[in-house]
């Protein structure tokens, strides 16, 4: 079986505060180590009440400070919210900090609504500018050249590997022309999953970071002892969504018996297209449909989200996920 890693929000618990969605955050790390999990990423998000991952350097900082060998990163940094030069010395302090152990996700998306954005001091047409920011970042985390002027300190020669996020093929294309490595969003937009891998693949330049191509692929898996239990656990998740699509974002609410009585024909139907990438089961369900998500995608590596209310829950979600792939 292929890697697997752990894409993690923080997200805050209905009943529960913001202090303990970012302990449970570094305690999930230290399990998904445990496991050997090759990495966790956190992502950056505003104005969203649920989500703790907003300062997303600090919050590298904090798992990477709880954990040893995991590698820990963005996944990812939303570039046209901030200046490539400041992003560079973030990420080059975590990697001089944390050596060997940091990733750098970059997405062009805000991450947020308009109005957040204009808090965030941003012009959102900073997304046309995307690709040049990559490569200007990318020549701050080189070692200094030659008559450089301005260097980031830390930063400069840590060469934190970066890699490419998207949920379109205009990622896909960015990372084939970068030679870098490629992470679809495919756990919430997996709509143009197979055309964007088919994409990167095709037109993939070496690079000095990455001679073949490489792709991670988000995937929601909810585990538990039966497939009965799982999907009732995942109706937390899906209830996320269904409050998503209504304009009344939630904390993370607990499992319900009855999804069908929660939600309408529209908002499951909505929920399902975004969340069709998800395999919900028993381990032996799990193990069938990652070996299918694989032979389907031929993905290097999967990018695991576990959305369960309880927290012994949710680890239990990730052993069961790690024997299943064995």
């Amino acid at each position: 079986m292929i890697p697997l890693s752990v894409l993690e929000l923080g997200r805050v618990r209905q009943g529960s505060d913001r202090r303990k969605a970012l302990d449970h955050a570094r305690a999930l790390a230290q399990h998904a180590e445990r496991l050997s999990f090759q990495r966790i990423w956190v992502a950056e998000h505003h104005n969203s009440p649920a989500v703790t991952t907003a300062a997303t350097s600090v919050v590298v900082a904090h798992i990477a400070a709880g954990t040893t060998t995991i590698r820990v990163g963005a996944g990812g940094v939303m570039l046209p919210n901030h200046a490539p030069y400041v992003i560079a010395e973030q990420f080059g302090t975590l990697e001089t900090l944390y050596p060997g152990r940091i990733d750098l996700g970059l997405g062009r998306a805000p991450g947020t609504d308009q109005r957040t954005l204009r808090a965030l001091r941003r012009d959102p047409g900073n997304a046309e500018n995307f690709p040049q920011d990559v490569q200007e970042l990318q020549a701050f985390l080189a070692p200094k050249g030659e008559g450089q002027r301005i260097e980031a300190v830390p930063g400069s020669g840590t060469n934190v590997p970066l890699w490419i996020l998207g949920s379109s093929l205009f990622g896909a294309h960015l990372a084939a022309a970068l030679g870098l490595p490629y992470a679809f969003g495919s756990q919430f937009s997996p709509q143009a999953l197979h055309q964007a891998l088919d994409v990167y693949r095709a037109n993939f330049q070496p690079s000095e970071q990455l001679q073949q191509p490489y792709t991670m692929i988000g995937v929601n898996v909810i585990a538990a002892e039966t497939d009965a239990e799982a999907r009732m656990l995942a109706t937390s998740q899906q209830m996320t969504f269904a409050d998503m699509f209504r304009g009344m974002p939630s904390l993370l609410k607990p499992p319900v018996d009855d999804i069908e009585a929660y939600w309408t024909p529209q908002e499951k139907a909505q929920t399902e297209q975004m969340l069709s990438c998800s395999v919900v089961g028993s381990a032996e369900t799990v193990r069938d449909g990652l070996n299918q998500l694989v032979a389907d995608t031929k993905a290097d590596e999967l990018m695991i989200v576990t959305d369960i209310f309880d927290f012994s829950q949710r680890v239990r979600s990730l052993e069961i996920t790690a024997q299943a792939a064995t």
